[in-house]
This record gives C-alpha cells, sequence and structure tokens, in this order.
C-alpha cells in the first residue's frame, strides 16, 4: 500500500488502540470519532523532564500519608473544556519543529497553552505507600495529553506527579477489545487470513443515505444530487453515502440550495 495513516499518535511508552486506515480508507481519518479514553497510572512524589518514566527525574520526594481523599475534589478542576500546556517532549509542532526535537537539543521554548475537553475521570484503583500509584480511566477529546494531567494533579497537590503507565482502551470509535496486536498482524499476513475492517463500521456515528444506482455514479463523479428533505442534519453535517447494494461510496455533506437539499460529494472511497 503506498497510502497509509493512523488515528493519532501514541507515546513511545504507551500501549493499546491505533486505527490504522490504508488506501483510499486515509480520506476517512478526519470523520472518524474524536473521543478517546486511556487507562492511566499516576505515580506521585515524582517529577521528570517528560511528564512520564521515560524522562529524567528532576523532583523526588517520599509522600507516603498521600491518600485518594485528597485527590478525588481535584477532578472536577480536570472536567470539562479546560487550558493545559502540553509536555515539553511533545509531537507538537513550534516553527516547523517537533517540540521533542527542541526538548533533545536542551532549547528552549514557551509551549502553547491548548484547549482540550475532559469528559470523564473514573478511579479504577489505589496502591498506597511511599510513592503512592492512582489508577483511572479518562475519557477525552482529540489532543488532550494526559501526561499533562498527571503532571498537573500532582502539582495542584504540591508532591509533584508524573505517568507511569497509559494503556489507550478507545480511539476513533475502536475499542481495545476489537484490535490486534502487531504480532498477530503479521502472523495473520504471513499466513493469508488478514482482512481489513470495512471503513463504514467506523461511521455508525454519521447518518446514512442510500442513491439509486444512477445517483450513486453521478455523485462519484464529483456531481451534487438533490435529495428528499432530511429532517436530521443541517447544513454542515456529513452523512455516509451507499447504493442500493449496500456498497460504501463515501462521505457527502448536506448543503441547501433553493429549497432544495443537495448532496456534495466530501470524500468518494468508491
Amino acid at each position: 500500500m503506498k497510502k497509509v495513516g493512523h488515528g493519532g499518535t501514541l507515546d513511545p511508552a504507551a500501549t493499546g488502540v491505533l486505527p490504522i486506515a490504508v488506501g483510499k480508507a486515509t480520506r476517512l481519518l478526519p470523520f472518524l470519532p474524536e473521543n478517546k479514553a486511556y487507562k492511566a497510572i499516576i505515580r506521585f512524589g515524582v517529577q521528570t523532564t517528560t511528564d512520564d518514566l521515560q524522562g529524567e527525574v528532576i523532583k523526588c520526594q517520599p509522600v507516603p500519608n498521600l491518600s485518594i481523599e485528597q485527590i478525588k475534589p481535584l477532578f472536577s478542576q480536570f472536567l470539562g473544556e479546560i487550558e493545559q500546556i502540553p509536555p515539553m517532549y511533545s509531537a507538537i509542532q513550534r516553527d516547523g519543529k517537533r517540540l521533542y526535537e527542541l526538548a533533545r537539543k536542551g532549547e528552549t521554548v514557551e509551549v502553547p497553552v491548548r484547549t482540550v475537553r475532559v469528559d470523564k475521570i473514573d478511579v479504577l484503583d489505589w496502591y498506597a505507600g511511599e510513592f503512592p500509584e492512582l489508577v483511572v480511566n479518562i475519557e477525552c477529546g482529540s489532543g488532550t495529553y494526559i501526561r499533562a494531567i498527571a503532571r498537573d494533579i500532582g502539582d495542584k497537590l504540591g508532591v509533584g506527579g508524573t505517568l507511569a503507565a497509559l494503556t489507550r482502551t478507545k480511539s476513533c470509535g475502536m475499542m481495545l477489545s476489537e484490535t490486534i496486536t502487531l504480532e498477530e498482524l503479521e502472523k495473520q499476513t504471513q499466513q493469508g487470513t488478514f482482512s481489513l475492517l470495512k471503513p463504514e463500521l467506523l461511521l455508525n456515528h454519521l447518518p446514512k443515505i442510500t442513491l439509486s444506482e444512477e445517483e450513486g455514479k453521478r455523485w462519484c463523479q464529483g456531481q451534487k444530487i438533490v435529495i428528499d428533505p432530511i429532517n436530521l442534519v443541517t447544513s454542515s453535517d456529513m452523512i455516509q453515502v451507499h447504493n442500493e447494494l449496500g456498497e460504501f461510496l463515501g462521505i457527502s455533506q448536506i448543503i441547501f440550495s433553493d429549497n432544495h437539499q443537495l448532496l456534495k460529494p466530501k470524500v468518494v472511497i468508491k
């Protein structure tokens, strides 16, 4: 395959869901669901240059008296639309260069504040000790750095915090239970048993419309198609397009013109 894309980077030490699109399906990546979910382990009493255990330790102090009751009230400050300063060691670009590239050269630059969305933080487990660890489930929008959440919770407690482990359990509408490992992918490819998922399986969040054979051909050629009014969409909504044979053709946009609703091609797959 000449074209291969993915649904969001993973930190080098992280594991979990990484949706991969090949061929024409790479065009669909911007239309997949944005919500993500993570299982994270936050270690308190430790602060590093990378905000995870891959970095150099810059602060270390035992906090055996820290309790989960002190931490839970802070969660409300990290829910909803929040401002977040990404880790210096991140893939964000500044003046055409990745921040981690600048950090590795010892260059200090101002990391831009970003607005991100966190929908849920649930406690899964708590391990007391000199450097206690909190296990949480975090559901959030695209672009949210879990490392930054670990760091900022530690800062608010005044003891420091860093990300000890991270597993992405959901991405682009795909759950961890639905994935295969790279080793399994290699084995299935060698055995000739590997098959790609149908793109439309990850587009269930979008409305669906079926065109006649003739309309489908015209739509695939880039023409706008007049359709019956659809009450559940607005002029900015995206919609799945299928033909009478049940084949997925691509993504379209509903637009209004002269009191008509038109189907405008956005991404043609067939």
